[in-house]
């Protein structure tokens, strides 16, 4: 059985500006901001949580299908694709846009100003989960605003258990079709900001909104993470990395492990312990998706990591 990703495709263009935003933004000036800086340091990674689970998941041993939207730009990303042996019958070209993309100027106190053009994503509602067949299982990761209601009533009227994931979407969303989300989905999974962000939209503590599911996961970076489930709270150490060189995507890598542990119908402990392993073997890279290890590999860490073997 497959697992069905709904969320995005997009390319990162990520800078590098050699000096510091506080030196060139004047307080006083805010209000007529008007600025430049010189980025000699330029990198394009491929990315989009729909790209970056999938290639966790398929890492691991998984069998991801992507659902997503894409522009007239998407023709490299679409050969990755094709070179990972990653399935795109369910990805979506629209004609006259662009692939979602995210460009990312940081300074050298990795202070951040990021812009997101969404480009095809605003139509990732054109595609339908009843087009995908043999899925047994789902996640609904950030997307168009239309595509992530319509799939959760989707995944829900197919009788398809399916992970809520909001990220940073989740402000698109208000309380009452927050607590709609999460009546219908199985699992909900979200990092500590989010958390705390979805308690104050829906009014109810995390303990309460875990009653409505079968899990919720709560990631907190390196502070680990934890489970609610059948009113236990799972604490799930972080697994430590030899260098930690680039955050990006560890979400995405946590979220491969989540799902291929709950689509192996393996324990809440195992099933967050190995989510913590991929987020720990992706955050020595740079970019989502340039991490690579086979599944005995993972299967080797997780055991050097935990003392069991799972894969």
């Amino acid at each position: 059985m497959h697992t069905l990703i709904c969320g995005s495709i997009a390319y990162d263009t990520i800078m590098v500006f050699h000096d510091y935003f506080k030196n060139h933004i004047l307080p006083e000036k805010i209000h007529i901001l008007n600025v430049s800086f010189l980025v000699p340091d330029m990198r394009r990674e491929f990315g989009g949580c729909a790209g970056n689970i999938a290639y966790n998941l398929q890492m691991i041993g998984g069998a991801p299908l992507i659902m997503a939207a894409v522009g007239d730009d998407y023709q490299p990303y679409a050969h990755r694709l094709e070179k990972l042996n990653l399935a795109q019958t369910h990805v979506r070209h629209v004609k006259d846009t662009f692939t979602a993309q995210a460009f990312i100027t940081t300074d050298l106190a990795d202070n951040q100003i990021t812009v997101f053009h969404p480009g095809a994503m605003n139509f990732s509602h054109q595609n339908h989960v009843a087009d995908a067949k043999d899925v047994g299982l789902g996640i609904i990761s950030p997307d168009g605003r239309d595509g992530m209601v319509q799939h959760a009533r989707e995944f829900y009227e197919s009788g398809i258990p399916f992970l809520f994931d909001p990220g940073q979407g989740l402000p698109m969303f208000n309380s009452e079709e927050l607590l709609d989300f999460i009546k219908k989905a199985d699992y909900i999974t979200v990092n500590n900001y989010e958390g705390q962000l979805l308690q104050e939209r829906t009014g109810y503590t995390l303990e309460v909104l875990a009653k409505l599911v079968k899990g919720l996961v709560i990631t907190k970076g390196p502070q680990g993470s934890v489970i609610y489930s059948d009113d236990k709270q799972i604490e799930i150490p972080c697994v430590k990395s030899d260098v930690q060189v680039d955050p990006t995507g560890c979400g995405d890598a946590y979220r491969a492990g989540l799902l291929y542990g709950i689509a192996n119908e393996m324990d809440w402990q195992t099933t967050g312990q190995l989510g913590s392993l991929m987020g720990a073997l992706k955050i020595a890279q740079r970019g989502g998706q340039n991490h690579s290890f086979s599944s005995d590999e993972i299967g080797q860490r997780y055991f050097e990591a935990f003392g069991n073997r799972i894969l």
